[in-house]
């Protein structure tokens, strides 16, 4: 009963978010594809699938047919793993007779022999060792051997019966050097995992992969940001807000700025994002600040992601405002990151964001700036919808997002490098205008989806004493253009 109970159950990857993408692992007693090209991480997974397998005193064969043991090993034992007694690593080359010309039959063709030989010798290793888990590396090899689809088709055929009979659950490895169109062992296996590694224009390498088949089985299906690290492969699993509801209290959230919260009817809202929209210096970083160090004084904690401004500077740069960062951050209620977005997929670091919330429960994000974030991505569109899914997460998990946005120019007509104010719940714009021989700034809201708002332009200006927003703009005309004119009063006109 034991048996049959355990034989039922999922078998674990060992690799860190691939089981989710597989919907809880890969059902024991079939035959499993892994391929992509050289490079892409197929040996570090089946090794760490095999790794686990230990863990759980499960007999495990790795057949390399391209690989040395000594180099496996190696390998392994540069992410920290070790066998143990539970497997045995396999290396199939053709016999000494086959290398030697003196030997070489001249009526059979020597790939008959080393095809015939290689299959025998994997066969009596399986007998041998009577492994529950099975590595086979790599395909391309036995294709070469075949030399022939139909001959080829036949051979994979063979061992997938033949591990079938002895319930061993198999990785193929294909690292696609022989014919990439090949789809032969697609419609023999039962499950069709593809790896794929692109280099940018700048920046290190980005890896992904994607699920092609499972038969009678749920998964998550498009592309999976994965990467390759000292203790293994960390696959990051694409965003589906969807199903991610929980109960939480939408309270109104206050900034600590009085007239800040009057322009907001009190504040925002828990479970809402909030766009802040300006230009560079414009005092976006700071507004977002003040929603953070608000919430860390009503004993929450808050998480704040840099891609642009180092946090060293940052530090240093709110203390004369009255914020102590590095003081929130060694007591445990700031999280503070700084973003590399050329070292960073974006999978990587949706999935950072959301574990801060999930894991940590913190309510409070801020991303500092998207501009940064969209160096990350490859298009605009696909960061319209990571933004769109990842937003969609954190509301309906309650917390407070603030993204901020600098927009292209200075003073008048000002363009931001990628619109997200219809996915936005509240957007908050600062502009430059002159007056009075000075820069100065304004701030609006321009759109709230979960309350009131004024309508109004106030003056906002950062100073010794910290930000302060000043009293409504009425007696100037176009200061969202830059270049405002003063109004004169009717009765003064008048006279």
């Amino acid at each position: 009963m034991a048996d049959t109970e355990k034989s039922s159950q999922h078998l674990h990857t060992g690799v860190a978010g691939l089981d989710h993408v597989l919907g809880g692992g890969l059902a024991p007693g079939h035959v499993y594809l892994v391929e992509g090209e050289p490079g892409t991480g197929k040996t570090t997974i089946a090794m760490r699938f095999l790794h686990e397998g230990a863990t759980q005193q499960r007999r495990g064969l790795y057949i390399t047919l391209s690989e040395t043991e000594v180099e496996l090993r190696a390998s392994a034992d540069a992410h920290g793993w070790h066998f143990g007694d539970y497997t045995t690593i396999m290396e199939v080359v053709p016999p000494e007779s086959l290398l030697d010309a003196a030997h070489q039959q001249s009526l059979l063709y020597s790939s008959d022999l080393e095809l015939g030989e290689t299959t025998r010798r994997i066969f009596d290793a399986v007998e041998r060792v009577k492994p529950e888990l099975v590595v086979l590396d790599s395909l391309s090899e036995l294709r070469l051997l075949a030399q022939g689809s139909l001959r080829y088709r036949r051979q994979i055929l063979s061992l997938k019966h033949y591990f079938a009979r002895h319930g061993a659950t198999v990785l193929m490895l294909d690292d696609l050097t022989t014919d990439v169109n090949d789809k032969t062992v697609h419609s023999v296996a039962h499950g069709v995992i593809t790896l794929e590694q692109r280099a940018p224009d700048y920046g290190a390498e980005r890896r992904r992969l994607r699920v092609l088949k499972y038969r009678g089985q749920a998964f998550r299906g498009g592309y999976h940001d994965f990467a390759i690290k000292a203790d293994g492969v960390h696959v990051y699993p694409r965003l589906v807000a969807a199903g991610k509801y929980s109960e939480f209290d939408r309270n109104t959230l206050p900034s600590g700025v009085p007239k800040l919260d009057k322009l907001l009817d009190g504040g925002i809202d828990s479970g809402s994002s909030t766009l802040i929209l300006g230009p560079a210096g414009g005092g976006k970083s700071t507004l977002a600040m003040m929603f953070a160090t608000a919430a860390i004084a009503r004993g929450e904690k808050a998480a704040l992601f840099l891609f642009e401004e180092e946090i060293g500077l940052l530090i240093k740069r709110m203390k004369p405002l009255g914020i102590d960062l590095q003081a929130m951050r060694d007591s445990g209620h700031l999280y503070l990151e700084q973003i590399d977005a050329a070292e960073l997929s974006p999978g990587e670091f949706a999935h950072r964001v959301c574990a801060c919330v999930d894991i940590h429960g913190i309510k409070t994000v801020v991303i500092d700036s998207m501009n940064g974030y969209q160096a990350a991505m490859t298009d605009e569109n696909q960061l319209i919808l990571h933004m769109h899914e990842l937003l969609q997460y954190l509301n309906r998990r309650g917390a407070a997002t603030f993204l901020t946005v600098a927009q292209r120019g200075l003073i008048g007509e000002m363009k931001s490098p990628v619109d997200l104010t219809y996915l936005a719940d509240t957007v908050i714009l600062i502009r430059y205008f002159e007056a009075m021989g000075e820069v100065r700034r304004a701030i609006s809201i321009l759109k709230k989806r979960t309350g009131g708002h004024e309508s109004t332009l106030r003056e906002f200006a950062i100073g010794a004493q910290g930000l302060s927003v000043g009293e409504v703009l009425s007696n100037f005309h176009g200061v969202l253009l830059g270049t405002p004119t003063k109004l004169v009063p009717d009765d003064t006109a008048a006279s």
